[in-house]
C-alpha cells in the first residue's frame, strides 16, 4: 500500500476537513526500505481518515540549504508550504554512519524558513519517527537524533518510534512489509499522530 499523493511537488494543501499528514524521508534511490515504511505509515494515516502527501527521493534532493539566500526551488517551495498547511509530520531516515541522512537533515532544515510564521517551525504539531539502518545501533541512535531534532523544531514526538533493523527479514522479494510486528508498529504510529493531531485542533 501507498500514499495517494503521486506528486509532492503538485500536492493540494488546501484542507478538506481531514488532517493533513506530511511525509518526508527516504533515499535517493527509488522504494527503499525507509521510503517503503514511510509510504505503508501513510497508507494506515489515510485508512484512519488522514490526508497524506510525500516527499521522497527526488522530492527531497534540494540544494543546500542557505538561510542568507532566499531563492527557493520548486520541490523546497511546495515543502515548505506543505509543512505550513500540516497538522502533523512523520519523517524517515536511513542510519548513516550513526546518524540521519544528510538528504533527510538539508530537507528539515528548509522548516527554518518558517521562523516567522504565526506557527513557528513546527509548534504543537505532532512528530512521527521512523528510522531503517543494518543493525539495532544505528537504527535505534538514529530514532534519537530524530526525535530530538522534532524538539527543537517545536513538535512533539509521538511515544513511539519506528526503528527497523534492515539485517532481518522484513520485506519480500515484491518489496511487501512480511513482518507482522513492524506492521503494527506503524499502524499504531499512524494512529499516535493523527489521535494527536485531532486533539490538538487539526485545521479543517
Amino acid at each position: 500500500m501507498t500514499a495517494s499523493t503521486a506528486s509532492a511537488v503538485d500536492v493540494t494543501v488546501t484542507g478538506d476537513g481531514r488532517p493533513f499528514v506530511v511525509g518526508i524521508g527516504g533515499t535517493l534511490r527509488a522504494n527503499s526500505s525507509t521510503e517503503r515504511a514511510l509510504r505503508r505509515c501513510l497508507a494506515a494515516v489515510e485508512q484512519q481518515g488522514g490526508r497524506t502527501a510525500l516527499f521522497s527521493g527526488e522530492d527531497i534532493n534540494l540544494p543546500m540549504y542557505s538561510p542568507h539566500d532566499e531563492s527557493r526551488t520548486p520541490r523546497a517551495t511546495a515543502l515548505v508550504e506543505a509543512l505550513r498547511a500540516a497538522d502533523a509530520v512523520i519523517v524517515g531516515s536511513p542510519g548513516y554512519h550513526g546518524g540521519i541522512s544528510g538528504l533527510v537533515k538539508n530537507a528539515l532544515d528548509y522548516v527554518e524558513d518558517m521562523r516567522a510564521d504565526p506557527t513557528v517551525y513546527l509548534d504543537n504539531k505532532p512528530w512521527g519517527c521512523i528510522t531503517c539502518a543494518y543493525g539495532w545501533q544505528a537504527a535505534v541512535g538514529t530514532l534519537g537524533q530524530l526525535r530530538v531534532i522534532g524538539h527543537a523544531l517545536r513538535a512533539w514526538p509521538t511515544p513511539l518510534g519506528v526503528a527497523i533493523n534492515s539485517a532481518e527479514q522484513i520485506w519480500d522479494s515484491a518489496g511487501e512489509l512480511t513482518d507482522a510486528t513492524v506492521e503494527s508498529q506503524l499502524e499504531m504510529l499512524a494512529t499516535q499522530v493523527l489521535t494527536f493531531a485531532r486533539s490538538s485542533g487539526a485545521k479543517p
